[in-house]
């Protein structure tokens, strides 16, 4: 399956979803607990998908977001938000990311989420 880059400040939130992707057998190649450290990970191990939290300490996740599509335009990032955050996860999409889930999340959600993004950046792949 797919390697993903988990980041996220909270460890309950990293260790709950690299829970939730695991059951899908997904591998879990990193984790990062800010935006500086999630560019420097998705440069060194370049996942197939990213979650990524928007307020964090350090750098945010928008500047991650714009960071990682600068250097790779066709990385996949799903953003995870907290519930009100609405103009930010807005801002998120139309800097790159590809989908978002509202925290607290469903685990069914973010499975089919997951699999939607990796489906059609597969879709992508094989047109080019």
């Amino acid at each position: 399956m797919a390697k993903i880059l988990i980041v996220d400040d909270a460890k309950f939130m990293r260790v709950t979803l690299a829970n939730i992707l695991e059951k899908d057998n997904h591998e879990i190649v990193g984790e990062a607990e800010n935006g500086v450290d999630a560019v420097d990970m998705y440069k060194q191990v370049q996942p197939d998908l990213v979650t990524m939290d928007i307020t964090m300490p350090v750098m945010n996740g928008i500047d991650a977001i714009k960071e990682i599509i600068q250097f790779n335009p066709n990385a996949q990032i799903l953003v995870c938000s907290a519930m009100g955050q609405q103009k930010v996860v807005v801002e998120a999409i139309e800097n790159g990311a590809k989908d978002f889930i509202i925290k607290p999340f469903e685990e069914g959600k973010v499975r089919e989420t997951i699999k939607t993004i990796l489906h059609n950046a597969n879709e992508i792949s094989t047109k080019m």
